[in-house]
């Protein structure tokens, strides 16, 4: 039912309950080689290749995915089935908690199904799995997973690892970590658009004219940077311990864990920095003395604790019983050169159970609950979000019926949602109930079709209650709206996925019809001298489409073959009365080469990105560009592929390009040529 790749016997996805409801409309699986070659600092980065995926591409330090044109709270980052529990849905500067370079797997989850893990997921989910808390005995007393690379255009080197060892008696301990250090970003051209720099220049000569030359020549300055990014820099480490018991098919285990990271945000050109010590104005010594002490930068650091447990009953009735607990302690930290501007400090603990029924003929299914809790604090004189605490209690159930060519699914999920914010004296209650039917029918030959329809509802979340301030990451002034209603919205999509003669197909078409849809707009307005972005609430729609097929084209001898992938999407997204939302990514389309030998792999790629002149208002249109890439996997061992050397060069020609879906892409352009090298073992 899933996606499966090139040269794979099969794909198995771990996320609880979802290893046979076709409700999704395609799950895509990221490991081995095509992890390690698409391994980069920031999830979203890792998965820019699959279809329907972008990323925000804020900062080479924070990058989420964007599913289907859905970014924030409509795309769940899970951890091994439960939330991330971090601050990366608040805002696109907010790096998400996860290092990549410990996954064993990523997966990306899309369709109504997903909704079973909480309502944030309308536009999918991607889950994460790591072995932080052990999935299984070593067949090996000990078993050492490492990964290394380095990468030219950031001179990026990374270092990963982890340790299994069976201890005796059904235990397992395991142990991991990571570091990561990258300088600034080199780029290709200037640091600013084109547009953004005509602005700029036409400021610089009307101040000239004005009589102030320090400032024009300023202006020239920022218009005129090139080759590197400046304050882009990117460092993070990470370290984890898990102990877990195994007993038959049953197993239960803890791991603790630490992530820390620090990055630069690059500064919006022309956005000073807002700063409360009672000054009327901004002077040129005091921004002069304040640039001299770096620009803004994040640190970020969360301690993590987990447990999962698995219970086979082997009943009539129940199967089996899947529990996962996390708590986080969580610290992020806005500087503005040695200064502390903000501080976000959050608490929060998900917890699920999920009771997975023994087959009864034809039927399939699950049912359990899930509670979430997270106390959200801001603390500083630019605090942009008031303090705030959301509980959350959910209830959900899954249904498959049918073993043959015809199958129907449904799916179904209670949530009662607090939002309160004491200092505000407000609190907002929610009750949502959102579900999904589906029906499939599956060819003879491998091929499936099917439709789904959902019906969505989605509280808001604090921060688009409660923001009102300076954000001095973004500098942007954020205003929230205390009096959002709930977003509720119709979905329907149909998908043909399988096989057809020798190639893998995925295709799928949706449509998303939203009531009182919240979204994040800029107003034409300046607070405080920054450009003021509101929360608004409106109706609206989605459309899109996605695919991807991989067919092997011939044979080179025995065992070798000549592999080839397209893939494509296209999202198109606007409010009731046909103004396009904001950040909405542009039609993309790639495809790749790969030579599939005993020994080595050698792939050829080239990934288009259309122009995107389908604004909202205030937002400016963004450039078609394309990136050539190719890489070279060579496994040392003959027969075995516990050993991967890995080099490569990505955009060959140096191509300029900026992705629609950053806040920050009129000066934060994508990296330039890297060429990057990597080991991966698995002994």
């Amino acid at each position: 039912m899933h996606n499966r790749r090139a040269g794979e016997d099969g794909i198995v996805v771990t996320a609880p309950g979802l290893e046979r409801l076709d409700v999704l409309a395609g799950t895509s699986v990221v490991e081995g080689d095509e992890l390690q070659r698409n391994m980069s600092g920031q999830l979203g980065d890792v998965l820019e290749s699959v279809p329907g995926v972008t990323s925000s591409s804020f900062a080479p330090g924070a990058a989420r995915p964007v599913l289907r044109g859905f970014s924030g709270e409509r795309v769940r980052v899970l951890f091994d089935g439960i939330g991330a529990i971090d601050a990366s849905n608040t805002s696109d500067d907010h790096a998400v908690s996860i290092d990549p370079l410990t996954a064993e797997r990523i997966e990306v989850l899309r369709g109504p199904a997903v909704l079973l893990y909480g309502s944030q997921a309308i536009g999918g989910a991607v889950n994460v799995i790591d072995k932080r808390i052990p999935r299984r005995e070593p067949l090996d007393k000990i078993h050492i997973d490492g990964l290394a690379s380095y990468d030219t255009v950031n001179e990026q080197y990374s270092l990963g690892g982890s340790l299994d060892a069976a201890l005796g008696g059904g235990f397992v301990f395991h142990a991991d970590g990571s570091y990561r250090d990258a300088n600034d970003l080199r780029i290709p051209g200037y640091v600013v658009s084109d547009g953004l720099r005509a602005n700029l220049l036409a400021d610089a000569d009307e101040e000239e004219g004005e009589g102030e030359i320090e400032e024009a020549a300023e202006l020239r300055g920022i218009a005129n940077q090139r080759d590197i990014l400046p304050n882009s820099f990117a460092r993070a480490w990470s370290a984890n311990a898990g102990l877990a018991f195994f007993r038959g098919d049953s197993n239960m285990g803890v791991s603790v864990g630490w992530y820390d990271t620090t990055y630069g945000v690059p500064e919006r050109p022309g956005a000073g920095h807002h700063h409360h010590e009672g000054e009327e104005g901004h002077d040129g010594e005091e921004h002069e003395g304040e640039e001299e002490e770096g620009g803004v930068s994040i640190g970020l650091k969360q301690f993590r604790a987990d447990f999962r447990g698995e219970y086979v009953f082997g009943g009539s009735f129940i199967d089996r019983m899947l529990t996962r607990v996390g708590y986080s302690d969580y610290t992020h930290t806005e500087f503005e050169g040695s200064e502390v501007g903000t501080v976000f400090d959050i608490t929060g603990i998900e917890a699920r159970t999920e009771f997975v029924q023994a087959p009864r003929g034809a039927l399939r299914g699950s049912f359990g609950a899930q509670y979430y809790f997270r106390d959200f604090a801001a603390v500083g004189e630019e605090a942009f979000v008031a303090p705030n605490e959301t509980e959350q209690f959910g209830l959900f159930a899954l249904q498959e019926f049918g073993d043959g060519p015809f199958e129907i699914e449904g799916a179904i999920r209670y949530e009662k949602t607090n939002v309160e914010s004491a200092p505000l004296n407000v609190r907002r209650d929610f009750d949502a109930f959102s579900g999904a039917l589906g029906a499939s029918f599956q060819t003879a030959g491998g091929l499936r079709f099917g439709v789904n329809g959902s019906r969505v509802s989605r509280a808001p979340a604090g921060e688009e209650l409660f923001a009102n301030g300076p954000h001095i990451a973004t500098q942007a002034f954020e205003v929230g709206d205390p009096n959002l209603k709930m977003e509720r919205a119709w979905g329907v999509e149909g998908y043909m996925r399988g096989t057809v003669g020798p190639a893998q197909v995925s295709i799928a078409v949706f449509k998303n019809w939203f009531d009182d849809f919240i979204y994040l707009e800029e107003t034409g307005e300046e607070e405080d001298d920054l450009p003021v972005f509101a929360y608004l609430q409106d109706d609206a729609t989605y459309f899109g489409v996605e695919g991807e097929v991989t067919a092997p084209l011939f044979s080179i001898g025995t065992g070798s073959r000549v592999v080839g992938e397209a893939r494509g999407e296209y999202v198109r997204a606007k409010l009731d009365d046909g103004t396009p939302l904001p950040r909405i990514p542009p039609l993309g389309l790639s495809g790749a080469l790969q030579l599939e030998t005993t020994a080595f792999d050698v792939r050829g790629e080239v990934e288009w990105f259309a122009k995107q002149n389908r604004i909202a208002p205030f937002e400016t249109p963004t450039d078609d560009f394309a990136f050539v890439n190719a890489s070279i996997a060579w496994r040392p061992f003959d027969g075995q592929r516990n050993i991967t050397l890995m080099a490569g060069v990505d955009n060959i020609f140096d191509t300029e390009g900026r992705r629609h879906t950053a806040f920050t892409k009129d000066f934060v352009p994508l990296p330039g040529r890297n060429f990057k090298i990597s080991l991966r073992t698995s002994l």
